[in-house]
Formats: structure tokens, C-alpha cells, sequence
């Protein structure tokens, strides 16, 4: 990218600069006498220009040894030294915080190498990698963890750029609410994405050895592995441990992924692929991923915390056998663009077990108001369809134009949903049913009497996302009666009301979410801190 630089125009003006001008000469006085001055002397020689005075973020003067020096990039917020990462990241590293220092990912970026479907063993020992990773140097498992500080900026300087944490491998990606971790595009750091902007790189894959369904290897009875979606070199996943620990992430901001490298081969800002309950997701914030929000393949996950703002496809995606928890989410998409809000599904291979469970309690769920509609392939807010099983409670979708579920029954044992203390704003028509389901099958799969469920709720959220006076008034279901992973709750919706403000400080403020001053300001610029 070309920096174009400004000209500093230095004018000349008598009340402002001493000897700018012609030498002084007296005028004939009023005798007519003409007073001779003394010969001029040389005119002053002009004062440099001087050099401005550095706005804004300064760059730091060099890159640490583990990255290599790119040189820098100047943008609105200032300019960065950027320091590249290694194609393959061969033993543990810190990415510290540095003033002035961006990380770049100039392509895929692999945490470690591949340890393969089960962990190593003396018998069996790591496996030899398929990406031409230095296996000689990686002798155990759980052998590469990636720690990034408080406060670093990773960018993508390529658009086909992500971080692919393998399986035996992790990640410590751990924020805090004044200082979140953020991975964003270079042209984040240019001042060129707008509001609109997406799909400008990969995003962050975590893998695991966590049960998988619909194998792309192996079979379900066997050794069942799946290739990660969108990689077109083998980044492969799943293995029979449901506690698999992938790393931590905590408070962290994923902006402008999701670049597509193929039909129905996307990335999104978060991909868990077959990572266990020993995985460790809160505060991860989703930012115009040009696919999903989030999207689980297996595995079983959970996660606290959670926004995803202006999703092109879904903003939560879970299938092929995941069986996760999420608590606290808060759902926002962009007006007339996204699909569904939910997609739940087995992808297509109604028999594999285990089936896709996924719990969802206390979220906040809304399509844009303004729009006729926003989703297309999926219907209707919520798609649950194929070999899955779906439980919200205490929930809010607020859908004033569109459809709120969608239900596809197919398979000799179709999905299920059970709702409890979800309130809902709809279209006339509310719900739609396909395959074998008609819409007032899903009508009843709804409105269970003694749920406190309602598809007839006029929503007063204010502030786009926080509790009104109805939502107040609305009961609750104790979702620890669903899952120990729960907190106990008394109310519906993501955000309690003005005083509950856990999704303060590690966000960035967008035209369709304002998470208020103190934060990291626009999801458009860096901070500068």
C-alpha cells in the first residue's frame, strides 16, 4: 500500500514572522531630506521547516526475535512497526505488548503441528505432519502454546491469512476488559474498512480431539476426522476426548473474517472444530465475519460472553455432533444483510451420533428493524433442523419483519426444541415448517404451556440491546436446571438493564451496536493505547 503524505505550505506574514519581509527603508521625511541607511544586510536565511510532530501511535523500533521485521504501516490512528509471524510456530512464544507493534500473519499461520486423532505415546509416537511442519523438534504433545498479552493487535496482511492452533496444541489468548486482544485486517490499520467492509481474512481455528460427526475420514464407528472448512491443505480434527483443552481465549475482538475460498468453503471469526470442555471461551467479540459469527464442528464446547455484531451468514453456527452450552450472547446483525441469527444442524447425516445438542440461555437475539427481512437460505431467526437437539431459555428474539423459527424435520428421529422463557417479536406468519414438519407443528413445539414462552411479545429494548420495561417484566427459567456450565438467572435477554454492563471495555461501537464510550472506540480504527 502507497503512504500518500500531505505538503506542509509554510506562508509569510508580517504580524506573525519578524524580517519576512523586504529590508526596512525609511521614507523621505517630511523636510525633504532623504535619510541614507546603511547598506542592507543579508536577508535571514530561511528557518528549516519543521518536522511534525508525530501524531498518534509511533512505531516501535524493531520487532522481537520470534517475528520478522516487515517495516511500517501508517494509518489514521498512526503508524506500526509490523512484525511477521512464522508459517509454523515450532516451539512456545509470547506475543508481548509492545507500543507501537503490530503481529502479522502474512498467510496460514499453524500453532504447532498436527499431533493426529489420539494424543502421542512412546508406541505411537507424534505423527508425521502433513504440512511440512519440524516435527523433529516436537517431541511431545500439547507441545506449542501460543500466549499473546493483554492489548496486542495481530492483523492479517493477506487476505487468505488465519491461525490454525492444531490438535496438541494451544492457545492463551487471554485480555482483559480495558485491554482485549485484537485480530483484524491490515487494511483495520490502513482506515480503509468501513461499517460495510468483511471477508478481509481467514480468522482464528481452533482444533481438537474431541467426537466429530460426518466424517470426512474415518467413519463415526471407527476413527471419524473432518478436514476444517475452507483449508485448502489438510488441517484435520476430532478424536474421542470430550475434555480436550485447546487453550483459553478471554476477552477478545475478532474483526472483518470470513474470507471464502470456495462455495460453501468459508471461514469465520471463530471456528471450534472438535475442542473439549477443558477449552476455556468468555468475552469473544465477532465483528462483520462475512460468514458466521461463530460456528462449532463437534466437540464439546462452551462459552460465556459472547457478541457477534454484523454476521453475513449466521451468527451461531453448531453441528456435525457439538455439543455445547453458551450463556450471555448477544446477537445483532446488520440491516437487510445475515441469516439466520441460530443455525443448528447435523449437516446432513441425520443417523451419526452423538446428535448436535446445543443449550442457549440468556440471549439477545435481534434482526434489524429497518429491513423487510434478513435472512435468505434459512427462513426465519433460528433455523434448527437435522439430527439436533436445541434447549433456549430465557431468551429474546427480536425479528419485527422476518419469521422467528424455522424447524426442518427429516430423519427417522427429526430435530427437537425446547424453549423455556423465550420471548419473541415476529412477523405475522412467526414460524415455518419444512420436510415433515408443518408450521403449527412448530407452533407446539413453542408454545409448551407453563414454559413462559411468548410469540406475541412487543419488544422495548433500549439502546438497541438492553432490557426494557417489558423484558423486566417477563419470567425467568433457572437455566442450571439445564446445565451445571449455567449461572443461575431471575431475568430474559443477554443484558439485564443499564447497570449490566458485562459487555463493557473489550468491545468496539459500530452503527448497529453502541457499547458506549471507554471501550475501544470505533470497530473501524484501532486504539491508540
Amino acid at each position: 500500500m502507497k503512504n500518500i503524505h500531505g505538503l506542509l505550505l509554510v506562508g509569510c506574514s508580517a504580524l506573525a514572522l519578524a524580517g519576512c519581509g523586504p529590508s526596512d527603508i525609511a521614507s523621505p521625511g517630511s523636510n525633504g531630506v532623504e535619510i541614507n541607511n546603511p547598506a542592507p544586510t543579508p536577508a535571514p536565511t530561511a528557518a528549516p521547516t519543521p518536522t511534525p510532530t508525530p501524531t498518534g501511535v509511533t512505531p516501535a523500533g524493531g520487532c522481537p526475535t520470534i517475528a520478522s521485521d516487515a517495516g511500517t504501516v501508517t494509518g489514521p490512528t498512526g503508524t506500526y512497526r509490523v512484525c511477521n509471524l512464522p508459517s509454523v510456530i515450532s516451539q512456545s512464544i509470547t506475543l508481548q505488548k509492545i507500543p507501537g507493534l503490530v503481529y502479522a500473519m502474512p498467510g496460514r499461520v499453524d500453532v504447532g503441528c498436527d499431533g493426529g486423532y489420539t494424543a502421542p505415546t512412546a508406541a505411537a509416537p507424534f505423527a508425521t505432519s502433513t504440512i511440512g511442519c519440524p516435527t523433529a523438534s516436537l517431541t511431545a504433545d500439547t507441545n506449542v502454546t501460543l500466549t499473546i498479552q493483554p492489548g496486542v493487535i495481530v492483523i492479517a496482511s493477506a487476505a487468505q491469512a488465519w491461525l490454525a492452533v492444531n490438535r496438541g496444541n494451544k492457545i492463551s489468548a487471554v485480555g482483559t476488559a480495558s485491554q482485549p486482544i485484537i485480530f483484524t485486517s491490515r487494511d483495520n490499520l490502513l482506515g480503509v474498512s468501513t461499517n460495510t467492509s468483511q471477508g478481509e481474512w481467514g480468522g482464528v481455528v481452533l482444533m481438537g480431539r474431541a467426537p466429530v460427526t460426518d466424517c470426512t475420514t474415518g467413519t463415526v464407528a471407527t476413527q471419524c476426522e473432518r478436514q476444517t472448512e475452507g483449508a485448502p491443505n489438510p488441517a484435520r480434527f476430532g478424536g474421542s476426548d470430550n475434555a480436550y483443552n485447546a487453550g483459553r481465549m478471554s476477552y477478545v475482538q475478532i474483526r472483518y473474517s470470513g474470507f471464502i475460498l470456495g462455495n460453501n468453503t468459508e471461514l469465520q471469526s471463530l471456528t471450534g472444530e472438535g475442542i473439549g470442555t477443558g477449552t476455556t471461551l468468555d468475552h469473544i467479540m465477532s465483528f462483520n465475519s462475512s460468514d458466521d459469527g461463530s460456528e462449532f464442528f463437534g466437540g464439546s464446547p462452551n462459552m460465556k460472553y459472547y457478541v457477534a455484531v454484523g454476521a453475513d451468514d449466521d451468527s451461531l453456527d453448531v453441528d456435525t455432533g457439538a455439543q455445547m452450552n453458551v450463556q450471555y450472547a448477544l446477537m445483532i446483525q446488520r440491516d437487510g444483510l445475515g441469516d439466520a441469527l441460530f443455525e443448528i444442524d447435523s449437516n446432513g447425516n441425520e443417523a451419526d451420533t452423538p446428535r448436535t445438542k446445543l443449550a442457549v440461555a440468556n440471549f439477545t437475539a435481534i434482526q434489524r428493524q429497518t429491513s423487510s427481512n434478513n435472512e435468505s437460505n434459512d427462513q426465519a431467526a433460528g433455523l434448527f433442523r437435522g439430527n439436533s437437539d436445541t434447549t433456549l431459555i430465557n431468551g429474546i428474539i427480536n425479528t419485527p419483519n422476518n419469521e422467528c423459527i424455522r424447524m426442518n424435520g427429516s430423519g427417522a428421529t427429526p430435530a427437537t426444541l425446547n424453549a423455556f422463557s423465550v420471548v419473541m417479536t415476529c412477523n405475522a406468519t412467526k414460524f415455518i415448517g419444512t420436510g415433515t414438519f408443518t408450521a403449527a407443528q412448530v407452533s407446539g413445539f413453542f408454545n409448551v404451556a407453563g414454559r413462559n414462552n411468548r410469540d406475541d411479545f412487543t419488544s422495548t429494548l433500549t439502546g438497541a440491546f438492553v432490557n426494557g420495561a417489558n423484558e423486566s417484566g417477563a419470567t425467568a427459567t433457572d437455566p442450571k436446571a439445564t446445565s451445571a456450565f449455567f449461572d443461575t438467572t431471575t431475568w430474559v435477554g443477554a443484558v439485564r438493564n443499564a447497570d449490566d454492563r458485562w459487555y463493557a471495555g473489550w468491545t468496539c461501537n459500530s452503527p448497529q451496536a453502541d457499547f458506549g464510550a471507554g471501550n475501544t472506540g470505533a470497530c473501524t480504527t484501532l486504539p491508540t493505547t
